[in-house]
């Protein structure tokens, strides 16, 4: 033992205070320090073993008092013990303190990454006896760093993809830093801007109110400049917008950021938008937006001199049928030929817009009726030949309506409308040729628009009913069967007639909820009467192609049957010839509907193409004869002769006959004599609501039988 070592113990024998102390520490470390603290001696082979742990450790690291003594690997796990190892086998080469991190699990299993500093201590010979092992809970000084680090690069990836130039400036004005979109603007590269005065970019005359908004951003105000200009490196000035941000640190001013935008590619995206918003973007015409500017104009300064002008509206004929045919890619090209065709019988007196879809505008300056309507036939005889595409050629014509201002109107969108009107009274006589408008073609438009906005609340508002037209048995007169017909009373409009929104229902397609409705009804109204009658009543409800045709028309019969708990054969579906004429649609539809049991009537029979083969074809029940042969029955041979004839056929084939339109006793008579079954018609009874169907017909049938 040496003196120095022989001294130490003799100082801390004499001084229980320096005992005192070592203890203190000791316990400080040992239970109270939150790190993990180990102590390990070098043995040969480059074998480490545990003389100290803190409590801390010892826990951590699963070991027991009795633990201390022994190697690493003999308290450890390999897989832990190995890559442990080798880290300390480094501090030990090296004589160096070595950092290294690994998932540390502590309390309640709660992972948390752990930086661990390893202290190589050398003992009297200068050989390295110890390594001191400390690890300390660096997950929150792992997650601060990786977030400033994203902050940092969110950063830059905000400044470098701007698309704006951005300068980062001191408070004296020189450049520290630029993005890629500066070196663009200004012609010059980082280098060459680094540590150059932003206020040698700025032209001369530019320079007093950049200071005034450098000086403003030095006070930590954000400022927005009025656009002034820079000089690009090749001596071209740039208008630009111009932006300052301080950049504020620890609560003081360190800097500056400064952002430029080009106006001049503004200027050239602000004139081809506005290009695009007054312009079609197929055929490069004007379109309707700039329409109604032009008109706007012409009406405020026709005002006062009250000269004339023409609006044509011009629809292309059966443009939809084309662009079904033959595809969207053709019909646009075609559309491109007509707006050509335009476009070379525009004078300046006239200009060609394009409305939408096939519709295109010309307006006639200072133009008067007769001067309209030879424009008009000059366009006519401009669509007399044909149009080629792909070496296909298509011939297509136009239809054109006209209004005059102030005659027909001293507003645009006035004028556009009775231009409308009157291309729809071209449409309803033939089309291909121009018409002006007149003040009687406003009614028929008003009355649709305002029918169809009605006619689309009618079910909400319980204003449709159904109404009942017995079928009587000509022999025993009795009454089994009815035919629903549907009616509309407006709470606004009043009475509809069926011949009004019928039609107007197939087109607007609200045949398919309306014919729905009818159904539903009609399933009701039988459950009703059976259980009132105590026998079984039949009720026909006619079917539109469209209905016919929709996917769930079978599911949605097939509820109404189930949910009034009918026999199916009550409920008779009509169709018409016309519903039947694509038997690869209508065939599965009329087989599924007999595999429900539903009784199917073909109703107007006769009327239609190929009616035979229909009834070879189609699972049939009951054939309806057409009020239009039973009306002149007994003056038109042929009238009667064909209802003989149907009649005949029909009983062959085990079909139910009924006429229709019945209103004098001489047809009651021929059709007696012709064998026919049943009829339906105002010489027995007009169609009557339910309550009073069911009060003549039914409930007196009962008390009657």
């Amino acid at each position: 033992m040496n003196q120095t070592k022989q001294a130490r113990l003799t100082y801390k024998k004499n001084n229980p205070t320096s005992k005192k102390i070592e203890t203190m520490i000791s316990d400080i470390i040992f239970k109270h320090v939150k790190d993990l603290v180990f102590i390990m001696e070098v043995e040969e082979e480059e074998h480490f073993r545990y003389i100290f742990a803190n409590e801390n450790g010892m826990y951590h690291a699963g070991m027991n008092p009795e633990d201390i003594g022994k190697r690493m690997e003999e308290v450890l796990p390999f897989h832990r013990a190995y890559p442990m190892k080798k880290h300390y086998q480094k501090a030990v080469e090296t004589g160096k303190e070595v950092v290294f991190y690994d998932e540390v699990s502590l309390d309640q299993g709660r992972q948390v990454l752990g930086e661990t500093l390893l202290t190589p201590i050398y003992g009297e010979n200068s050989y390295i006896e110890f390594v001191v092992a400390v690890t300390r809970d660096f997950t929150e000084t792992f997650i601060e760093k990786q977030r400033m680090i994203e902050s940092e690069q969110r950063y830059r990836s905000l400044i470098d993809h701007n698309l704006d130039a951005v300068l980062s400036i001191d408070l004296k004005g020189k450049i520290l830093d630029v993005n890629p979109a500066a070196q663009t603007l200004t012609g010059y590269t980082v280098k060459q801007l680094k540590n150059k005065k932003i206020f040698s970019l700025i032209c001369e005359t530019d320079v007093p109110i950049f200071s005034s908004i450098i000086e403003e951003t030095q006070l930590g105000n954000a400022m927005e400049s009025i656009d002034c200009r820079i000089m690009h490196r090749k001596g071209q000035h740039l208008t630009i917008h111009l932006k300052t941000i301080p950049i504020v640190i620890d609560s003081e001013i360190k800097g500056m950021y400064v952002i430029l935008r080009d106006l001049s590619d503004q200027a050239k995206s602000t004139e081809l938008i506005k290009y695009m918003a007054f312009h079609d973007q197929l055929t490069g015409l004007r379109n309707r937006r700039a329409l109604l500017d032009q008109l706007d104009d012409m009406v405020n300064k026709k005002k006062r001199t009250n000269d004339e002008f023409a609006l044509l509206f011009i629809d292309i004929d059966r443009f939809k049928f084309l662009n079904d045919t033959l595809g969207h890619i053709v019909g646009d090209q075609i559309l491109k030929q007509v707006a050509d065709r335009l476009l070379e019988i525009q004078k300046e007196y006239c200009t060609v817009y394009r409305q939408g879809g096939d519709e295109f505008m010309i307006v006639l300056e200072n133009t008067g009726r007769q001067a309209a309507g030879e424009f008009a036939q000059k366009v006519l005889c401009r669509f007399m030949d044909s149009f080629y595409f792909n070496s296909q050629e298509y011939y297509i014509t136009p239809s054109i309506g006209i209004s005059l201002y102030p005659n027909d109107g001293r507003e645009s969108e006035t004028l556009i409308k009775n231009a409308d009107e009157a291309l729809y009274s071209v449409k309803e006589k033939g089309k291909a040729h121009y018409q002006f408008y007149r003040a009687d073609m406003q009614a028929t438009g008003i009355n649709v628009i305002a029918l169809e906005a009605h006619l689309r609340k009618a079910i909400e508002r319980d204003e449709l009913e159904l109404y009942f037209q017995p079928q009587i048995n000509l022999f025993t007169n009795e009454i089994k069967s009815f035919e629903a017909l549907l009616r509309w009373n407006s709470k606004e409009l009043g009475f509809i007639s069926p011949a009004e929104f019928i039609p107007l229902a197939e087109d607007t397609g609200l045949i398919i909820p309306i014919g729905n409705w009818v159904i539903d009804r009609a399933c009701r109204q039988i459950n009703e009467w059976i259980e009132k009658a105590g026998r079984p009543i039949r009720i026909a409800v006619n079917i539109s192609p469209k209905q016919f045709l929709q996917l769930d028309l079978i599911r949605i019969i097939k509820n109404a049957i189930d949910q009034y708990k009918i026999q199916p054969s009550l409920l008779e579906i009509e169709i018409t010839e016309g519903a039947m004429q694509d038997t690869k649609e209508t065939i599965p539809i009329l087989r599924k509907l007999k595999e429900l049991g539903i009784t199917i009537a073909v109703d107007d029979f006769g009327t239609g193409y190929s009616s035979l083969s229909y009834l070879k074809q189609f699972p049939i029940d009951v054939l309806k004869i057409d009020q239009s042969f039973v009306r002149d029955i007994k003056y038109n041979e042929k009238d009667a002769a064909i209802i003989t004839t149907i009649i005949h056929l029909g009983k062959s084939l085990g079909m139910e006959i009924v006429a229709e339109g019945v209103e004098e006793q001489s047809q009651v008579d021929f059709l007696i004599a012709a064998d026919c079954e049943k009829a339906q018609g105002f010489y027995f009874a007009k169609p009557l609501k339910a309550q009073d169907a069911e009060e003549k017909f039914i409930l007196k049938h009962e008390a009657s039988s």
